[in-house]
C-alpha cells in the first residue's frame, strides 16, 4: 500500500490536492494509493482508529468539495480495469479507479458500450457515478442508473456487496452516494452490443429551439442544445441510432471544430473576455455564428463525448422537464437585463426518471440548465441570480457542481430525502466518511 505524507508530532503533511477546475483545495494528513481491495479496507479501519476522516477521489473533475478532507484522502487509480464481462447477462464489472475513456476503449474492443454517457470521459467511474455525471437521454439515463451491482467498503473496513437482490436499500442509495456512505471498490455496469449514432449538430435561434423544444426531445433519442447568451443563438445536437457504417467527420472538419474552434480559439476568446469584459457580447455574437452544421456516424463514445480542455467552474440544476423553457427564457430574461458578461454558453439536456435515492432525476422526468464562467473569472453573481431562478422551480443541484443549497432545501426537493439520511446514520454513524461539504448537504 502506497501511502506518502503523515501528521505526526512534527506536524508534516501532505502536499495539497486541487481539483481539475482549481477553486477547491485540501491538505489532507496523509494519502493512501492501495494496491488491492484489502489495502483500501485497511485504510480505511487505520483511519477510523487514528480519528481522521476519509475520503476517496478520483481525477477531480467535481466543482464542490465533496472529495476534500484533512484526514485519509484514498486515490483509488490502482484499483482499475475490467474484472468480468458476462455476455449473457449483459454486463460488465470494473475496479473503481477505472478512467471512463478506458472502460470506453475497453468495452469497444471487445464489442460492446455504455447505453448512454456524458460529455467528458476523463473522470474515474466511481467519481462520476457518485456524484451523478449524465448525459442528456429521452429513454435512457445517468451513468449511474446503468449499475447493476457494486462493492462497497464501510466505516468499519466491512466489504458490502450491492445489488437489486443482495441489500436493495444499500443499492437505491450507493449508486449515487456523494462519498457518504463508503468507498466504492467496484461497479457493475449494464452494457450492449456495440453500436452506432448518427450526430446532426445544426445552428438554431433560441426562439425556435425554445418553440420546439418538446418536439426535439420526442423526436430524438438524445437531443440537447447550447445558448450564447448575449445572443439568439444557439446549436443543438441530436443524436440517434443508425446502422452505420461509420462515417465520422474528416480529419480537417474534426480538428476546426473540436480542436480549433471548440478548445484553441475558444481559450483565446475565454482569456481575452476575461481581460476586457465589455467585449464578450462582441464575441458571443461572432462565437456563436461560427459552428456550422454537420453530420456524422460513429460509435457511442466517439459521438457522446468530446475534448474539454479550456477550464471552467460549473453550476448546474435538474428541473421538471415540462418546467425547463420557461425557466432557461427567465435566465436569458435576466442575463439580457443584467451587466453580467458570460463568454461561456448555456448547456441544456434531459433525461428519464430514475430510482436511485439522491439522482437528480430521482422519480421525476428532468431537463438540466448548466452554467459555467472561465476559470479566473468571478463566478458568484451570475451564479447566485442563476440559482434563485432554478430553485422557483424546485430544482436540484448537481452533486459535484457549484451549489449553495443545504440540507433543509434537499429535505424538500427529494421525497426519499430521509431514507438516504438514515441509511448514512447506519453505515456511518461516527461519520468517517464525512466533511464540511457533506455537512451542509446531508446535515449532521
Amino acid at each position: 500500500m502506497a501511502t506518502t505524507g503523515t501528521a505526526g508530532s512534527s506536524g508534516t503533511r501532505t502536499a495539497a490536492w486541487h481539483n481539475w477546475a482549481g477553486n477547491i483545495s485540501a491538505t489532507p494528513a496523509r494519502v493512501v494509493a492501495p494496491a488491492s481491495v484489502g489495502e483500501l479496507q485497511e485504510a480505511v479501519r487505520r483511519a477510523a482508529a487514528d480519528g481522521l476522516k476519509v475520503k476517496a477521489v478520483g481525477t477531480g473533475h467535481s466543482f464542490t468539495a465533496a472529495a476534500a478532507t484533512d484526514g485519509v484522502l484514498i486515490r483509488p487509480q490502482a484499483l482499475a480495469g475490467i474484472r468480468a464481462i458476462d455476455r449473457e447477462a449483459g454486463t460488465v464489472t470494473v475496479a473503481a479507479g477505472t478512467v471512463l475513456k478506458d472502460l470506453n476503449l475497453a468495452l469497444a474492443r471487445e464489442g460492446l458500450s455504455l447505453t448512454n454517457m456524458g460529455d467528458i470521459m476523463e473522470q474515474t467511474v466511481s467519481g462520476a457515478t457518485s456524484t451523478g455525471t449524465h448525459g442528456t437521454g429521452r429513454d435512457s439515463a445517468s451513468i449511474a442508473a446503468q449499475i447493476r451491482g457494486l462493492e462497497l467498503v464501510t466505516a468499519d473496513g466491512e466489504l458490502l456487496t450491492c445489488s437489486e437482490k443482495e441489500r436493495p436499500e444499500v443499492f437505491a442509495a450507493a449508486r449515487l452516494g456523494i462519498g457518504a456512505l463508503g468507498v466504492v471498490t467496484s461497479l457493475t455496469f449494464a452494457v450492449e452490443p456495440l453500436f452506432f449514432l448518427t450526430a446532426r449538430e445544426e445552428p438554431m435561434s433560441f426562439d425556435r429551439v425554445t418553440a420546439e423544444f418538446d418536439q426535439h426531445h420526442a423526436e430524438n433519442e438524445h437531443f440537447e442544445f447550447y445558448w450564447f447568451p448575449h445572443t439568439g443563438n444557439c446549436n443543438t445536437k441530436r443524436n440517434n441510432r443508425s446502422q452505420g457504417p461509420a462515417a465520422p467527420p474528416g480529419a480537417v472538419s474534426a480538428w476546426v471544430e473540436d480542436e480549433l474552434l471548440s478548445n484553441g480559439l475558444f481559450q483565446a476568446v475565454n482569456s481575452f473576455g476575461r481581460a476586457v469584459p465589455a467585449a464578450i457580447p462582441s464575441i458571443a455574437r461572432i462565437a456563436s455564428r461560427a459552428l456550422s452544421a454537420r453530420t456524422y456516424t460513429d460509435i457511442p463514445y466517439k459521438v457522446f463525448t468530446s475534448p474539454r480542455r479550456v477550464r471552467f467552474v460549473e453550476m448546474e440544476y435538474a428541473l421538471p422537464r415540462e418546467r425547463v423553457v420557461e425557466a432557461l427564457r427567465e435566465l436569458k430574461s435576466m442575463v439580457d437585463r443584467s451587466g453580467l458578461r458570460i463568454s461561456f454558453p448555456v448547456e441544456v439536456r434531459t433525461a428519464p426518471a430514475d430510482d436511485i435515492t439522491l439522482s437528480t432525476a430521482s422519480d421525476r422526468e428532468s431537463a438540466y440548465i448548466a452554467v459555467h464562467m472561465y476559470k479566473g473569472t468571478p463566478y458568484q453573481a451570475y451564479f447566485t441570480a442563476a440559482e434563485r431562478i432554478f430553485t422557483e422551480y424546485g430544482g436540484r443541484p448537481h452533486w459535484g457542481k457549484v451549489h449553495t443549497r443545504d440540507a433543509e432545501y434537499f429535505a424538500g426537493v427529494y421525497p426519499r430525502f430521509g431514507e438516504f439520511t438514515a441509511l448514512r446514520d447506519r453505515l456511518d454513524p461516527d461519520r468517517v466518511f464525512g466533511n464540511d461539504y457533506l455537512r451542509r448537504v446531508l446535515g449532521d
